[in-house]
């Protein structure tokens, strides 16, 4: 009996090492990971240049507080804040943390302009922003609230698409609209542009705040760094996670000038947020997310989604629909996908569940054709398994 606790339904099933996109069992067995930590390890396993950076840092100094300057984290916000629509970062060690921050800076800023009372933020009902008290209530999730009461006050949902309800929603009160960009956990579904831009429109009409949560589809896995560059709109406050420390826990939100403002001495904290270990490993990511690999991203993204939409043509009473963007793809299924999942990894292909029935595929964003066909192959034999 596991001395862990029970919250985690794991899979029988552990790993010695990994390389790039593979994952290696004790005996030697290899299992082809589209999982990746849950788009978190986005340069694959045993990346050369993270472990360098790493195995640098650790011989020079893994942690000082924040209350001196740490060169490695001023030099990667800067390079954030040059890359992005942000002035300034906040760093965190998780998404959920990001998330979190990224309430507290939202309702911080009407604060500081005098209007408190403006501190509620709509969210999609069932969408994901993590597992802390706050962000399981911003989630609007049943299931994940459950036994955690009582609700935290502050949140308001919408169904998603219902753009009638979310209008109706904005009061006095609202201080800000938070969505994530690809819904990751709610089955890969795309806020589309015209959405997007519509939402950011409504903001600036209404002089609230607009927060895009990034965490699973930023940093690259789109297909850009930011998923909303689609959308070419400008958000007030992002939050991100995952892909930025390839591995290693990194959360960061990421704000512009006027809501940063109110974020001052005393605000806000991070015990182990932003610690030059950490930093050092952001900063060779962010080394390794150029145009080549984006290319990459999006080249492996059309092969791929293309020939899934073949799959989905060939056994249309299994697939009911692909979705997503970049290397962030959900193939939806019309029965629960559990058994689809578990007879992948019977062929050596990891996938990992996500909401209505849709097999989340996330591979490392430096994904190989030839590992991308080894993925279809598996695919498609278990369709033609359970035709």
């Amino acid at each position: 009996m596991s001395a862990l606790a029970q919250n985690y339904k794991r899979k029988n099933l552990s790993f010695v090492k990994g390389k790039g996109s593979f994952l290696i069992t004790a005996k030697g067995k290899k299992y082809l990971d589209f999982v990746q930590g849950i788009a978190v390890n986005s340069l694959g396993h045993a990346n050369k240049k993270l472990i360098n950076a790493i195995n640098k840092q650790s011989k020079k100094l893994w942690h000082v507080s924040n209350a001196f300057k740490i060169p490695e984290g001023e030099k990667l916000a800067g390079r954030l804040v040059k890359k992005t629509f942000a002035d300034s970062v906040i760093f965190q060690n998780s998404g959920a943390e990001a998330t979190e921050a990224a309430i507290k800076v939202a309702r911080r800023y009407f604060y500081s302009i005098g209007k408190e009372n403006k501190n509620r933020i709509i969210c999609i009902k069932n969408s994901f922003h993590g597992r802390t008290i706050a962000a399981i209530h911003a989630s609007g999730s049943k299931k994940m609230t459950q036994g955690f009461g009582p609700k935290i006050p502050g949140f308001d949902h919408f169904n998603f698409g219902d753009h009638n309800k979310l209008k109706k929603l904005i009061n006095k009160n609202t201080a800000a609209i938070m969505i994530e960009t690809v819904m990751g956990e709610g089955g890969i579904k795309v806020v589309p542009s015209w959405c997007i831009k519509a939402i950011r429109k409504l903001c600036n009409q209404k002089g609230i705040l607009l927060i895009l949560d990034e965490v699973q589809c930023g940093i690259g896995r789109s297909g850009k760094f930011f998923a909303f560059e689609y959308a070419k709109v400008k958000p007030d406050i992002v939050p991100i996670a995952k892909g930025i420390g390839g591995g290693f826990p990194i959360g960061a939100v990421l704000m512009t000038k006027k809501v940063a403002k109110a974020m001052i001495p005393g605000t806000h904290g991070s015990t182990f947020g932003g610690n030059p270990l950490a930093m050092a490993v952001g900063n060779a990511v962010l080394d390794q997310i150029n145009n080549n690999l984006l290319n990459n991203v999006n080249k492996m993204s059309n092969y791929f989604i293309t020939n899934l939409e073949k799959l989905k043509k060939k056994y249309p009473k299994l697939i009911k629909e692909v979705r997503g963007v970049g290397l962030l793809i959900g193939l939806q299924l019309f029965d629960d996908q559990t058994f689809f999942i578990k007879k992948l990894m019977e062929n050596n292909l990891l996938t990992i569940r996500a909401a209505e029935n849709v097999v989340r595929i996330l591979p490392p964003l430096n994904v190989k054709k030839s590992e991308i066909d080894i993925a279809l192959k598996a695919i498609n034999k278990v369709c033609n398994e359970l035709n």
